[in-house]
């Protein structure tokens, strides 16, 4: 009979799997960057394409438990600019992602990203005005590399806090669009991870169920810390916590 996966694992690795479990609910309650160690940890468990399917279902835990607390602070208009080109891009990642070089294209997302957070960086400090263009197809750019990020190795959240942040909304209505918008690309992104990568299986779900109360554990400890901030030091936040994210992408 052939070892279960789940029977594989140490109690060191639970352990392991329970805090990457806690900050990934952090993350998706508005503190962005906490999941920042969740990925590379889940990657030395599983090893770096398994892992992205262990991960998936735990991301969905997580925007269940954003969506239902920011559920009435979504921008339906921005999400929906964005959500086609992104599905779009997962469809790309599925079928071409494993020949792509990931440290080319991390670093590529990376140095995109950092351009942008400098200019938001200015526009927040300076207290200028700098005009963020609005046209499709800067949805349509950022929303393919970001479909093709998420596909390849959950790597999104920097371009789309970038474009989320570019709007100019206030702290709930960021994380709500930002809880519906990965909510509802995560929820689509299942299929291939199942049928195509075969990366999500009756053995993978096992794990995620055991990580669900440390998961919204995570979610509801994010939500509290998220409310004691104010509206100018949370956005300074997101803007250092994306750029942070990006470096880490690059080195």
């Amino acid at each position: 009979m052939t070892e279960s996966l789940i029977s594989t694992i140490t109690p060191f690795q639970w352990a392991l799997i329970g805090l990457s479990g806690m900050l990934i609910g952090m993350n998706k309650a508005g503190l962005m960057g906490a999941a920042m160690a969740a990925i590379p940890i889940m990657a030395g468990i599983f090893g770096a394409q398994l892992s992205v399917g262990v991960i998936l279902p735990m991301l969905i835990t997580a925007d269940v438990v954003a969506v239902i607390y920011y559920r009435r602070h979504a921008e339906w208009g921005v999400m929906l600019r964005l959500l086609p080109w992104t599905m779009i891009g997962v469809g790309i990642g599925a079928l071409v992602g494993g020949t792509i070089p990931e440290e080319s294209f991390r670093s590529l997302l990376a140095i995109v990203v950092l351009a942008g957070v400098a200019l938001l960086a200015y526009k927040e400090i300076a207290h200028r005005d700098v005009q963020v263009p609005e046209r499709w197809w800067i949805a349509a750019v950022l929303g393919l590399a970001a479909g093709f990020a998420t596909m390849v190795g959950n790597a999104a959240g920097p371009i789309t806090t970038l474009y989320l942040f570019s709007m100019g909304m206030s702290k709930n209505r960021f994380i709500g669009t930002g809880a519906w918008f990965y909510f509802v690309v995560n929820t689509l992104k299942v299929p291939f991870h199942v049928v195509f990568w075969g990366t999500i299986t009756s053995d993978t779900l096992l794990i995620n169920l055991v990580t669900v109360p440390v998961i919204v554990g995570g979610g509801l400890l994010g939500l509290y810390l998220v409310r004691l901030i104010k509206e100018r030091p949370y956005r300074l936040f997101i803007l250092i916590a994306t750029a942070t994210i990006s470096l880490r992408l690059l080195f």
